[in-house]
């Protein structure tokens, strides 16, 4: 604390530290000629380039500057600071120095990525002017401790859900899985062989779903759901209500063992692990938590009406549709059966509901597109194609595809083996996708015709028994969690994490975290992946038992506040409160931060009357002197 009182009221002596970003920024911005600029400002007392300020030798020149007393406060300009903010406080915080007296001027992604040339150069000086001047307003910060509890809630029984929650208890964390359904697996158990191993999905979710039920530190909860969320990282009260299955439920999904106790315990197959007797009445309780973990995984697109003929030909069907009716298809025919009917000729069409296009493609019914990749079914869609081929040789399959995408270790062998195998490959563009018809001759019930790519767009018609729709993925619908908590949400629905390559687990809600599909189309490896990446970060959230968070939150001045409460109206996350305090002998109301909640966003700082309000790091005098800098520059 010695060195913090003497770092603020010592006079403010800066040191800017300019990055070519190995010619990013040099190749468009005067860099040199940038430091010369900067060196004319009071204050600053060193003006530094380097080829890579991140780099061990650019982080080193900083600590040099700190540890010999030339500087107190820094200035790094180079890119985004959500790319290395975190890694020059680190470096400033090893030199013994208050890591929030910093400050980054973005001269990257704001300048020479938008500008070349002289104006590129006279917009770096001026942004790192402003960083300049805001720096001499720093004043040392302290991080916010929070007490946390060692006890992660994991969203989503599926594949995603067991491997984190499996791997928390494994470093000594209490667990609650929340599963809505009565069974464990997810979309998982919709499948028969993974690919690229052929390793049987039924037995690897019984294998984790059975060791979760078996780890003391691990409590399931199926049939139930979140209906009630408070808190903040390391301190979150979550209300979880349990509910018998209805009645559709019973029948359809659980397939009318729900009273059969012989079934506890047991993989059922496409349906899921059956680990416990379901509930047969309501139940509510609050769990004290320290992070939670969504694993709310996937659905799979339903075509809507007529879509390729789908809901209009009773032969047209879905690709899990499919994968099911072969677990449980008899090879001991040359020919493929479905329905009792021979499959002379099948037809397998790509990107049905994936890598949709506005204007070309229809949006359903709440105006939503799914412009992505949903990425496993290229290989899923040729795994079944080379399937039937080498189990029913006299059945002929016909494959439609956009694009072949099988991407991933092992996986493009699944096309030289349908290659192989004398699957007749077709691709078309998305304006000119296949189209599906009844067949009005012959005995074939289908007729498919499509303008070929591969044979410079001549149209092809071909009769066909049967055609199988490649849907891809869709998030499951969490519209009640996202909005009760808060959460970030990309276009494309599946919720949003703060970076995808420095922070790809995290929300920008501190303390809960995503795993799995619930982020992006994935499979069952990636899947895996990204849960043990969450249960590793909150194994570091709660490791201290202790959570220390940026100080960047709002403050009051008492002495200017009123307790108007227009704070507490306009807070988003309800981290402002009136709280009663004496003044004068007299009892009033004035407002209170949470600094936990508090996300710094600064609406309350926009609302007060009295500019009795503050965020610490980002007040409204460096906002003005920043504004100066801009305009003297």
């Amino acid at each position: 604390m010695s060195s913090n009182k003497k770092e603020s009221t010592s006079e403010p002596r800066v040191g800017v530290y300019i990055c070519h970003c190995g010619g990013n920024i040099s190749d468009h911005v005067d860099v040199e000629q940038v430091a010369e600029n900067i060196r004319k400002i009071p204050g600053v007392v060193v003006s530094h380039t380097n080829t890579f300020m991140c780099s061990d030798p650019g982080q080193e020149l900083i600590q040099e500057d700190i540890k010999s007393g030339k500087i107190n406060r820094v200035v790094v300009a180079s890119c985004a600071p959500s790319l290395h903010e975190l890694t020059f406080r680190n470096a400033i915080k090893r030199a013994d120095m208050n890591p929030y007296l910093y400050d980054h001027a973005n001269i990257r992604e704001q300048d020479s990525w938008v500008h070349h040339g002289d104006p590129a150069t006279a917009k770096a000086t001026t942004l790192v002017a402003a960083a300049v001047a805001k720096t001499k307003r720093l004043e040392p910060l302290d991080p916010i401790r929070v007490d946390a509890r060692n006890h992660v809630i994991v969203i989503g029984g599926g594949m995603a859900g067991l491997r984190a929650a499996l791997d928390l208890s494994s470093r000594g964390i209490a667990v609650s899985l929340i599963e809505k359904s009565p069974f464990l697996g997810g979309q998982a158990a919709n499948l028969d062989k993974l690919v690229p191993t052929e390793a049987s999905a039924g037995d690897l979710i019984k294998q984790l779903a059975q060791a979760a039920v078996e780890d003391p530190n691990i409590q399931i909860s199926t049939c139930s759901q979140i209906v009630g969320f408070e808190g903040y990282v390391g301190n979150f009260k979550v209300t979880v209500q349990t509910h018998p299955p209805d009645a559709d439920t019973r029948r359809q999904i659980i397939r009318g063992i729900t009273s059969d106790k012989s079934q506890v315990g047991k993989m059922i197959p496409f349906v899921g692990y059956f680990p416990s007797a379901v509930p047969t009445s309501e139940q509510t309780r609050i769990i004290d938590t320290g992070v939670i973990v969504f694993a709310t995984g996937f659905k799979t697109y339903t075509p809507r009406q007529g879509e390729f003929g789908f809901g209009d030909f009773p032969e047209v069907i879905t690709l899990p549709m499919f994968i099911r009716h072969m677990a449980q298809a008899a090879a001991n025919d040359k020919h493929l059966s479905f329905n009792g009917k021979k499959i002379r000729r099948v037809a397998m069409i790509h990107c049905v509901g994936s890598r949709q296009i506005p204007g070309i493609h229809e949006a359903d019914e709440n105006d939503y597109m799914n412009e992505y990749c949903s990425r496993t079914c290229c290989s899923a869609t040729l795994r079944a194609a080379m399937e039937i081929r080498e189990n029913f040789p006299k059945t002929q399959v016909l494959d439609f595809y956009r694009d072949i995408r099988t991407y991933g270790r092992g996986q493009e062998d699944y096309y030289d083996r349908a290659s192989e195998s004398n699957v007749l490959f077709f691709r078309y563009e998305p304006e000119d996708s296949p189209l599906v018809e009844k067949n009005s001759s012959g005995d074939f019930p289908l007729k498919i015709s499509v303008k070929d790519t591969l044979t410079f767009g001549e149209e092809i018609e071909a009769d066909v028994d049967l055609i199988i729709l490649s849907v891809g993925m869709e998030p499951n619908p969490i519209t009640g969690l996202v909005d009760m908590m808060k959460l970030p949400v990309g276009s494309d629905r599946f919720l949003q994490e703060v970076h995808p390559k420095l922070r790809p687990v995290e929300l920008a809600n501190t303390g809960i975290l995503l795993a799995g599909t619930c982020q992006a189309p994935m499979d069952i490896s990636e899947t895996c992946n990204a849960a043990q990446a969450a249960a590793v970060k909150a194994s570091a959230l709660l490791g201290k038992g202790y959570v220390e968070l940026d100080p960047f939150v709002a403050g009051v001045d008492l002495a200017a506040c009123s307790g108007t409460g227009a704070c507490v109206d306009v807070c988003p996350v309800d981290a402002v409160k009136l709280k009663p305090v004496k003044i004068n002998g007299e009892e009033v109301e004035r407002a209170e931060v949470n600094p936990a909640i508090c996300t710094g966003c600064g609406v309350c700082v926009a609302e007060c009357p009295h500019n009795a309000i503050d965020v610490k790091g980002w007040t409204l005098k460096q906002y003005e002197d920043m504004v100066d800098a801009i305009v003297a520059a």
